[in-house]
């Protein structure tokens, strides 16, 4: 941990040019908030803290860092009134005005910015000519800056002034090297010179750009870190920026698990894999394929055409058939899974198991071997090693108010438009006939039929 770090967010903004209801740093890209990559970024470098500057949505954006960070390094200050990037850090005075460190500014719509861009800008404000700097900005220079602050260097090179778009003359406005929006500071000296900062310019609002200005004016050493991929410190701004990134960030997934990974895409451009997801050797990934969140899928496996897989682990092996959908569930080595199934609720194939077309498993345990091949609901239900499950049974679950469970033994054979009430046992080996309605537990070795489902013989097999 770098304890003379302390890193502040800036995410109090609605964002008016997203037309969106929804505070922009919520907008998801990769599957997670904007604020949750720089979240990320920012808790890799090792901060004694992170703040964040709250305000349009503030208690959904608080979740949103609280879910990536953990809670004892995170804190929060609070913008009531959108008056400036200079008021959005004054918001934060309370909490960081004593401190005695280093303050790494950035904005919670910045999603691209890498740990190692960031890591070399704190090691230059911390040496500059020997010494810490007062502030260090770090910029890029653009062919088409419009829109962004300009930084304005002297006839040496060094720091003169940052100027806004709206406030910039025909030659400042000419010049093509940006202010990005992230900066060090010394923090003590940050929060000096806000008290200096006006709002005399064409917006109204108090610009956290006037700082290194008048920390220069004082006497202070400004630094600039001159950045070479302008990609990285993108903000988003509209809706078709924030899909250009989603297609940058996916062609780079793609091609790492291609070039690295030994991954088959067919067709690389139809498939949408979360950048957080691991994919094993030789799997054959198909067109219309979703990935998200934190999936694991191991080597040899088949996913086909229109499988979406969500926060899964899928074994070395598997092939999941067209259309089918998984979610928070686990699938052992050697499965089948679909077309067209259905796994969710923390469901758990064991290896060598299978579930075939219209099959859905709720929060159940399908043992090694065993196989629900069609049209079948199990949910909360536990069945152990070769059991085949026959078309259109069912675990009726709920009874209206409460979720009960049911388990299976091994070597059963439920026949077909079986429903199992429950709470209800079925014993290892016990068969039960074709449309049998079962309310009762069912002995081991027993053949039940009928509607209430009733035990007619003890099969051969009885030990």
């Amino acid at each position: 941990m770098n304890t003379d770090l302390n890193i502040l967010i800036l995410a109090a903004g609605l964002g008016t040019r997203m037309k969106s209801n929804l505070a922009k740093v919520l907008h998801r890209l990769d599957g997670r908030p904007l604020i949750s990559h720089v979240c990320r970024t920012a808790e890799e470098l090792g901060p004694k803290m992170i703040y964040t500057v709250v305000g349009h949505q503030g208690e959904d954006v608080k979740a949103a860092v609280l879910a990536e960070i953990d809670g004892p390094i995170a804190d929060f200050a609070w913008q009531r009134q959108m008056l400036g990037t200079g008021d959005a850090v004054n918001s934060a005075r309370e909490l960081l005005a004593d401190s005695d460190s280093t303050l790494l500014v950035l904005s919670g719509d910045v999603p691209m910015i890498k740990r190692s861009t960031l890591e070399a800008l704190v090691r230059l404000h911390n040496d500059h000519h020997g010494r810490r700097a007062a502030c260090t900005i770090l910029t890029v220079k653009l062919q088409d800056p419009t829109g962004y602050g300009r930084v304005i260097r002297d006839e040496l090179g060094t720091f003169d002034r940052i100027v806004e778009q709206k406030d910039g003359s025909p030659d400042q406005l000419a010049v093509k090297e940006i202010n990005s929006g992230i900066y060090c500071f010394d923090t003590k000296k940050l929060f000096t010179a806000l008290k200096q900062v006006g709002n005399q310019n064409a917006q109204g609002e108090y610009y956290l750009t006037d700082v290194p200005r008048i920390l220069c004016a004082d006497g202070e050493d400004i630094a600039i870190y001159l950045h070479d991929d302008a990609a990285e410190i993108e903000g988003v701004n509209d809706r078709r920026q924030l899909s250009a990134m989603e297609r940058t960030i996916r062609t780079r997934t793609v091609e790492r698990l291609m070039l690295e990974s030994g991954v088959t895409f067919t067709d690389p451009n139809a498939v949408y894999v979360s950048s957080r997801a691991v994919i094993g050797r030789d799997t054959v990934i198909y067109q219309n394929v979703t990935v998200e969140g934190k999936t694991v899928i191991g080597d040899g496996c088949t996913i086909r055409p229109g499988v979406r897989i969500v926060d899964s682990v899928i074994g070395d092996g598997v092939e999941v058939k067209d259309n089918s959908f998984i979610t928070d569930s686990q699938v052992g080595e050697g499965c089948t899974v679909g077309p067209m199934a259905h796994l969710r609720g923390h469901a758990v194939m064991e290896r060598g198991s299978k579930v075939g077309n219209f099959v859905e498993l709720k929060k159940t345990r399908l043992g090694r071997g065993s196989k629900a091949s069609h049209l079948t609901y199990l949910g909360d239900a536990t069945i152990g090693e070769k059991t085949n499950i026959g078309a259109g049974t069912i675990t009726c679950n709920y009874d209206g108010k409460n979720k009960h469970e049911t388990h299976i033994g091994d070597g059963v054979k439920i026949g077909s438009d079986t429903m199992l009430v429950a709470p209800i046992t079925v014993g290892d080996g016990a068969v039960t006939g074709a449309g049998s309605v079962v309310t009762k537990d069912i002995e081991p070795n027993k053949l039940v039929v009928g509607a209430p489902a009733k035990a007619i013989k003890t099969l051969i097999n009885d030990k």
